[in-house]
């Protein structure tokens, strides 16, 4: 009687802890709208970053350096700085940018993360294999005009049960031959957390 009981005890402890155990994610779907606000937690989401790229970008569009231009800029985009305690994809930032204002059609593009296989296939066109009406070579690319940097820094406070996160993004459009910023804004995020009580 007493082994019995004790089969059936530990098989009930083994059950209990199982379910108490942590809950793997088996099931998902697309959401429709990947536009729709996404707050699951207190850290950068993409919907900060929409929310910043989208008023950003407007602004810089209505630059004199953009809006008043005779010719299409030609902008390089650098990086993002990150002063946050978060790890954060800043290139992702700066990539949504950088489409977001190409869409528009008023600005070209240089490529910085490209230059090393800008590069390499220089040497491969020079080497011989390919014919001398098509290859490319150096002396024929575009300096640009201006580069678009900036900083991410964020305040944390919390308080009991209360948390405040604050997010401030900054973007600037440096002309490269005078190093004078031609343009400056920046967007600010504040979101409220209060944390719940977990009951057995």
């Amino acid at each position: 009687m007493t082994k019995r009981f004790l089969t059936v005890l530990l098989g009930g402890l083994l059950i209990t802890t199982a379910g108490c155990g942590p809950k793997a994610f088996v099931k998902g779907q697309y959401d429709e709208d990947v536009n729709a606000e996404n707050n699951l937690n207190d850290l950068w989401s993409e919907t900060d970053m929409q929310k910043v790229v989208t008023d950003l970008v407007a602004s810089m569009m209505k630059s004199r350096a953009i809006a008043d231009a005779k010719k299409p800029p030609i902008v390089m985009v650098t990086k993002l700085q990150n002063k946050t305690d978060e790890h954060i994809d800043t290139q992702s930032v700066m990539d949504m940018v950088r489409v977001e204002i190409q869409r528009d059609g008023r600005v070209s593009f240089v490529d910085k993360e490209a230059r090393e296989d800008v590069a390499s296939e220089y040497e491969y066109q020079n080497s011989g294999m390919v014919n001398d009406e098509s290859k490319k070579g150096p002396g024929g690319q575009v300096g640009a005009d201006y580069i678009i940097n900036g900083r991410l820094d964020s305040i944390v406070q919390q308080v009991g049960k209360d948390k405040s996160v604050y997010y401030k993004v900054t973007l600037n459009l440096t002309n490269l031959q005078t190093n004078v910023i031609s343009w400056s804004d920046y967007k600010q995020l504040r979101k409220k957390y209060r944390k719940k009580s977990i009951g057995l």
